[in-house]
C-alpha cells in the first residue's frame, strides 16, 4: 500500500514560504536528519518516537520525495494526523516536491531494538519509554500504584468473574472485552483490578503506552486545555494510548462538553483497536445525566460487577494484610472484624490498621472490649445502613413495576408521577441530600418540584392509611 500526494495537495495541506524552496538535492543522510530534527520541533517527543523514528528516506529527486514506513498503521496515522508537519519539514529542507509514503520491507528500516539503542538518556523524556527502563519508572509515567497488582488481590465469590475478566484483558486474551466496564460500590477493589491490568500490560509489553487517570483529572485537563487553546496536545496525549484506564466515569455525568470530548476520545481508541477499561460506582444504564450514546458504547463490551465480599473472603483479606504488615492478632479479633465490618474492603483494612497500631504501641494483646471501643465510630456506621437516592428509586420502581428510567424521565402520567413523588418524599426523609440534589437526581428537576411532591405525599398520608403503610413499608425495607 502506498499514498502519493501531488503538489497541489501539498500546497493545500500546508502554506509554504516561497523563500524556503531550494533546488534539487541528491539523496543525503544529513538532509534527512535535518527533516527529522525539524519534526522534533513540530510534534511531541512521544509522537516523534512513535511515528517518525522508524521512517527512512528512500529516494529524492527534482519532483518527488519517497519516504519508507514500517507498516500501514504508521502510514495512515501520519497521513491523518501529522501530514502538515511532515510537509513543512520536507519543504524546509528539500523544497516543494511530491511526497510519497510507502510501506517498506523490514530490512530497509531500523529495527525497534536499534532505535532504542540509538537513543541516549538525553534524547528521552518522561513520555517515551523503552524495554530498558525499569518497571517502576514505567508505572510512574503511566500513573499506576506499584502496590495494585494481581498478586495482592484476594479473590472471592464476589469478585471471581471480574478478576478473571481483568486477567484475560491483561494477558491480551480477550479481544472482545473492549471496553471492559467494572462497576461496584466504593472500596471493593475496582481501582486495584484496573491498575493491575496496567501493571501486567507494562510487564509483558514494555514499550506500550499505558495511561491511567480519573475522569475528574480528564475533565480538569480538558477545561485547562480549552482555556489555554491547547486542545491538540490534550487529544494527542490520550488518543494515542494503547491501553487507557479511566476511573470513576460517573464524574462526567451532567458535564456536556466533557462528555462530548470523552465520547470522541473513546471512539478514537476503540476504532483504533486500543484497549479501554472503565470503572464506575453503578451500571452504565443507571448513570444519571449521561448521554445515551455513551451508555450504549460502555455496554457494547464486557460489564463485570464487584460485590460486597462474604465473611470468608473478608477473613482472607485480613489474614493477607496481617502477613504484609507483619502483625499478629488473636483469631477471635480477626473473626470479629470480618463479621461486623461488611460494607467495603477499604473500611475493613482501616479497622485492622487501627487495632494493629494500638496493639503495637501498647505492646500487649488487645481485648475484644478494647476493639469495640477503638472501632466504635466504624461499628456505629456499619450498624446503620446508608440509604441512597439510587436505592430508593430502584425499590419504588420495582414495587410499582416501572422502569428505573421512569424515575428521571419527563413523562407525567399518574402511573409514573405518583411513584416518583413517593420516591422524592422518601429521599427527603431517609437521606441527607438537599432539595437541589434530590431534584437533580430525578432528572434535573428544581427544588420546588421536590417540595410539591413531599407536600402531596404528606397530605395523602394524613387522609389515607394505605399510603401511610406503604411509606412505612419502604422505610423499613430500605433500612434493613
Amino acid at each position: 500500500m502506498e499514498l502519493n500526494f501531488k503538489k497541489n495537495q501539498t500546497m493545500e495541506s500546508s502554506e509554504v514560504n516561497q523563500d524556503t524552496i531550494t533546488p534539487a538535492i541528491t539523496l543525503s543522510t544529513d538532509h534527512w536528519q535535518q527533516v527529522q530534527e525539524f519534526l522534533t520541533k513540530r510534534v511531541s517527543t512521544d509522537a516523534y518516537h512513535r511515528w517518525f523514528r522508524m521512517s527512512r528516506l528512500l529516494s529524492v529527486d527534482d519532483q518527488q520525495i519517497t519516504i519508507g514506513l514500517p507498516n500501514e498503521i504508521h502510514l495512515v496515522w501520519i497521513e491523518t494526523n501529522y501530514w502538515p508537519e511532515l510537509v513543512d519539514a520536507c519543504t524546509h529542507v528539500y523544497g516543494l516536491r511530491e511526497i510519497k509514503l510507502t510501506v517498506c520491507e523490514e530490512e530497509v528500516l531500523p529495527t525497534p531494538a536499534r532505535v532504542a539503542a540509538e537513543l541516549s538518556l538525553d534524547d528521552r523524556d518522561e513520555s517515551y519509554l523503552s524495554s530498558e527502563d525499569p518497571l517502576e519508572k514505567r508505572l510512574k509515567i503511566a500513573g499506576l500504584n506499584p502496590q495494585f497488582h494481581f498478586g495482592r488481590f484476594v479473590v472471592g465469590s464476589n469478585s471471581q468473574f471480574a478478576h478473571a475478566a481483568c486477567h484475560a484483558v491483561a494477558k491480551h486474551k480477550a479481544v472482545g472485552y473492549n471496553p471492559l466496564f467494572i462497576h461496584g460500590g466504593p472500596g471493593l477493589g475496582k481501582t486495584h483490578l484496573m491498575q493491575a491490568i496496567g501493571q501486567e500490560w507494562l510487564r509483558t509489553r514494555p514499550n506500550s503506552r499505558v495511561v491511567y487517570l480519573t475522569c475528574e483529572k480528564f475533565t480538569n485537563e480538558f477545561i485547562d486545555a480549552v482555556r489555554k487553546g491547547d486542545l491538540e496536545k490534550f487529544r494527542k496525549r490520550y488518543r494515542t494510548a494503547e491501553l487507557m484506564l479511566i476511573d470513576d466515569v460517573q464524574f462526567i455525568a451532567g458535564k456536556e462538553r466533557s462528555q462530548e470530548e470523552f465520547f470522541h476520545t473513546f471512539n478514537t481508541l476503540i476504532d483504533g483497536q486500543r484497549q479501554v477499561v472503565l470503572t464506575c460506582d453503578r451500571p452504565a444504564c443507571e448513570i444519571k445525566q449521561f448521554e445515551p450514546r455513551l451508555i450504549s458504547r460502555f455496554e457494547c463490551g464486557l460489564t463485570v460487577e464487584l460485590q460486597v465480599p462474604l465473611e470468608e473472603t473478608r477473613t482472607a483479606i485480613l489474614q493477607r494484610k496481617m502477613e504484609e504488615w507483619k502483625v499478629k492478632l488473636d483469631d477471635s479479633i480477626v473473626r470479629y472484624l470480618a463479621e461486623h465490618i461488611r460494607s467495603n474492603v477499604r473500611r475493613l483494612e482501616g479497622a485492622l490498621m487501627r487495632v494493629a497500631t494500638y496493639a503495637s504501641l501498647a505492646g500487649e494483646s488487645v481485648p475484644l472490649e478494647k476493639v469495640e471501643y477503638l472501632l466504635r465510630d466504624i461499628l456505629r456506621e456499619e450498624a446503620t445502613k446508608q440509604v441512597t437516592i439510587d436505592a430508593i428509586q430502584k425499590a419504588v420502581a420495582e414495587h410499582f413495576d416501572l422502569r428505573l428510567a421512569d424515575m428521571t424521565s419527563r413523562r407525567r402520567p399518574t402511573s409514573v408521577a405518583y411513584p416518583r413523588q413517593v420516591a422524592m418524599y422518601l429521599s427527603r426523609q431517609l437521606t441527607k441530600s438537599s432539595l437541589m440534589d434530590i431534584g437533580e437526581a430525578f432528572g434535573g428537576r428544581d427544588h420546588g418540584t421536590v417540595i410539591h411532591a413531599c407536600k402531596k405525599v404528606t397530605e395523602q398520608m394524613k387522609k389515607d392509611n394505605s399510603m401511610k403503610e406503604l411509606v412505612s413499608m419502604f422505610e423499613s425495607s430500605l433500612r434493613r
